[in-house]
């Protein structure tokens, strides 16, 4: 018995031996093949690069200047001061269809222009109003150009403070409603007024809102607009008027972005500015940096000079403050000024003849960088001028034509350098830089001063990446 009970204590004995070795084997293995790397297979998803069907091509215009409260009996009424003229062109092709808008509670406003695509591709239509108006409550000269509507846009410029009647005009070209947001940023960072939330703008309509009714008492305001449903042509319309004397009045066009450099070329002096610290500045500059704070540099030069007239200035911005800068002690000229800061910001330069009877103002905003070729209308009224900025190392050639096959001006802009040359009126040139380049164009005359920045032509589609 005792040998059968030793042979089963030894069989059980081998049997969890060997249960123990395979147990051990089994976990060295996993362990190893967790360490060990395993062959992969790497296979790119199948993408497709297309280039989307062409648009057509779709302008809006800001129309003419516009009064409120002019009736005693409806202080909220509108109405047309003086109605805008327009000049229209393209490259090639017909001339765009004309649309005009109806503005509400106004009548008959803007216009707007389309373009089918031609052979394929997208055409650039360009066009560029003025307006000029004499009377007891709005006077000056404003000229604007005709813009694409943008679903994201800023106005930089006007006021909310006694004495301005701005109105921010919400134009929509297309063929469905636009339901708009209007963020205003201010001396208390970005507020929605209740006036500025939901609003509703038909297809083929412009919504007229008065500036005071989203941000009254504000005195530099910055206004977002966003769109939903369909783009908006979004501007302002600032005028003032100083104990019963009106003291100018202008078209504001919008901002695209925010970017970390803004250079606004053009702006005209018609007289030397005010010393530091006199009461009445006529150069003022306008920033806001929307999202986190910013150190801006602020540099002016003259147009076809390359130093700085005045020592560079740093300045501090709070996210979503807007903050103005005097440019004092400027003589008679045209200048530039670039903004360069360590976040993205949105700038504007306002710039008057004087602030007296018979004065007028502007609001130069920022030229984006051309590098293709664009086209750019020039109004009837002053004599127009273009300034051309030249911000690589490399001096840079740039042709500009009228469409009509007049005389054409070949520029060489030098390197870190500008030139300003003086166009006729009422024609629509081709603009075409040998590399990217930043351009506006500035109209001064007797009681009147306006700027319009050249913007880039959107003809070539880009390609998108597909993934089926």
């Amino acid at each position: 018995m005792s040998d059968r009970r030793v042979f089963r204590w030894a069989t059980t004995s081998a049997r969890l031996l060997i249960g123990t070795a395979v147990s051990i084997v089994a976990v060295v293995a996993v362990v190893t093949a967790v360490s060990v790397p395993w062959p992969t297979v790497a296979r790119e998803p199948l993408s497709v690069r297309a280039t989307p069907a062409p648009a057509a091509s779709v302008i809006a215009c800001d129309g003419g200047l516009l009064s409120i409260g002019r009736n005693p009996a409806a202080a909220d009424a509108i109405t047309v001061v003086a109605p805008q003229s327009v000049v229209v062109g393209v490259a090639d092709g017909e001339r765009p269809a004309e649309q005009r808008l109806e503005t509400t509670d106004v009548g008959p406003g803007p216009l707007a222009y389309t373009a089918p695509p031609l052979d394929g591709q997208a055409v650039d239509v360009a066009a560029t109003g003025a307006a000029t108006a004499s009377a007891d409550d709005l006077s000056g000269f404003a000229a604007s150009a005709c813009r694409p509507p943008l679903l994201d846009s800023w106005l930089v410029g006007g006021s909310g403070a006694t004495g301005a009647a701005d109105l921010v005009l919400l134009a929509n070209p297309g063929t469905v409603p636009a339901t708009v947001q209007l963020t205003v940023y201010g001396a208390a960072g970005p507020q929605t007024p209740p006036g500025g939330v939901d609003l509703v703008v038909p297809p083929g309509t412009q919504r007229v809102v008065p500036l005071a009714g989203i941000a009254l008492g504000e005195e530099t305001p910055v206004v977002r607009v966003s769109a939903v449903g369909a783009p908006i042509r979004a501007s302002l319309q600032a005028s003032i008027t100083r104990t019963l004397t009106p003291g100018g009045v202008d078209q504001v066009g919008p901002v695209a972005h925010a970017e970390t450099t803004e250079v606004i070329t053009g702006i005209t002096v018609t007289r030397a500015t005010a010393a530091d610290g006199a009461a009445d500045e006529v150069t003022v500059l306008r920033m806001l940096a929307p999202a986190a704070p910013a150190t801006a540099r602020v540099t002016v030069t003259t147009v076809g000079g390359r130093e700085p007239v005045r020592e560079p200035q740093e300045v501090a911005l709070e996210a979503g403050k807007p903050l103005e800068l005097a440019l004092d002690s400027l003589t008679a000229g045209s200048y530039t000024v670039t903004i360069d800061a360590d976040e993205p910001l949105v700038a504007a330069v306002w710039q008057a003849t004087g602030v007296d009877e018979g004065d007028d103002f502007a609001w130069y905003t920022p030229a984006p960088e051309v590098a293709v070729a664009s086209l750019f209308a020039t109004p009837g009224g002053p004599t127009p001028s273009l300034s051309v900025v030249n911000p690589s190392n490399e001096p840079v050639a740039v042709a500009v034509a009228p469409v009509d096959g007049g005389s054409p001006l070949d520029l060489t802009i030098p390197a870190n350098g500008s030139v300003a040359v003086r166009l006729a009126a009422r024609t629509v040139y081709r603009f075409e830089p040998e590399a990217p380049v930043r351009a506006g164009l500035s109209f001064a005359g007797d009681g009147a001063l306006a700027g319009v920045p050249v913007w880039p032509a959107d003809v070539a589609t880009s390609e998108v990446l597909v993934y089926p």
